[in-house]
């Protein structure tokens, strides 16, 4: 029996767009070669990412490696029809894991997912990797653009990222030498970063706001002030470790916030004493807290509250660590200190009350 009538089927008629993918590539070269540094020429189209560890100036370096993606702050962004800073997110939230552990960012590699590839709008999503990799001071050197038909639908995408980051050996952070009465300063953050947005959305969906509807908590549309871009402390923090050689430990304030992140450089018998008076709480989070009814303690454990990034240093080197950073543009505050921790107890506890 002939055939000749289902003959002819092409990878297209699957719904994969070869051409659109070839199109891409091309889009994203200029804004891959952007990112070149020392070890890494910044081209792309091989099978794999280059990178010259001697190049970059490195004698006896160990390597630090971290991956992470944007989670549903995507949905965001494909309902708003906003994609050029969700990329920075990607960036910020790998390189920023690289930083806490003294290590500096050498190389980034993405992994783009998509129903239906959309050539203009990846080379948006790349062209923030992109800016977030320039301001990390680290290579974009490959990536991967997936187009899968009846995985993902609609304008559905999905984001990986994965960085690559080196110290020379016996600088690694978090130093052995924590102990109590260190003091703990924070480094504001830029707003929600890139956590607890499926409460984040639950919220907007209660609160009956369009995305594009004025924000109730800032000048800008709803969506442009929720995407707003998770911030890069690399720069600022490397060269506070470099020029003081006082910073013992970092801790980067991601899902989980304080209780679950703090604790993870410390050592057992210390315990992070938090001044929740000290902190600053930008609008969002007390929109997010009123709007849903959310309370201090799960706010506390779901979002950063408007700390970004924790950093431990010895008391008679919190001012010099502190003038560091706020040259290199960060705010940055005295949020509490170390103390003892009793066996068994929490490794975060809190005075006086979070301002929402």
């Amino acid at each position: 029996m002939s055939q000749s009538g289902k003959n002819g089927l092409t990878y297209s008629d699957a719904g994969v767009d070869i051409d659109a993918g070839n199109l891409m590539v091309e889009k994203i070269k200029p804004h891959v070669r952007s990112t070149r540094r020392p070890g890494a020429d910044g081209e792309i189209g091989g099978f794999g990412g280059l990178f010259d560890l001697k190049a970059a100036g490195f004698t006896d370096p160990v390597l630090v490696a971290a991956n992470d993606g944007v989670g549903t702050k995507l949905k965001i962004a494909i309902d708003a029809n906003k994609h050029d800073t969700v990329g920075i997110d990607l960036v910020a939230m790998c390189v920023n894991d690289l930083v806490v552990q003294g290590a500096e960012p050498l190389f980034f590699l993405d992994y783009f997912a998509t129903g239906k590839l959309d050539p203009d709008q990846g080379a948006a999503i790349v062209a923030g990797i992109a800016a977030g990799c320039r301001e990390a001071g680290c290579a974009l050197i490959g990536g991967e653009t997936a187009e899968m038909p009846g995985m993902y639908s609609g304008g559905d995408y999905d984001l990986a990222g994965f960085a690559v980051g080196a110290a020379e050996r016996g600088q690694l952070l978090p130093a052995g030498d924590i102990g109590e009465g260190d003091v703990i300063l924070g480094l504001a953050s830029s707003g929600v970063h890139s956590n607890g947005y499926s409460l984040v959305r639950k919220i907007v969906a209660l609160s009956g706001l369009a995305w594009d509807a004025p924000a109730p908590f800032g000048e800008g549309t709803l969506a442009d002030l929720l995407m707003t871009p998770t911030r890069i402390y690399v720069k600022p923090l490397l060269k506070a470790i470099r020029e003081t050689g006082a910073i013992k430990a970092l801790a980067h304030i991601t899902g989980g916030g304080f209780p679950e992140n703090i604790p993870r450089v410390l050592p057992k018998h210390l315990a992070a004493e938090i001044d929740l008076d000290a902190i600053k709480a930008p609008k969002v989070f007390s929109w997010l807290a009123q709007t849903g009814g959310v309370a201090a303690n799960e706010m506390l454990r779901t979002f950063n509250c408007g700390v970004g990034m924790i950093v431990v240093v010895p008391a008679d080197k919190a001012a010099e660590v502190s003038a560091v950073l706020t040259a290199e543009g960060e705010t940055v505050f005295s949020l509490g200190r170390m103390v003892a921790r009793a066996e068994g107890a929490a490794g975060t506890i809190y005075k006086g009350s979070l301002a929402l």
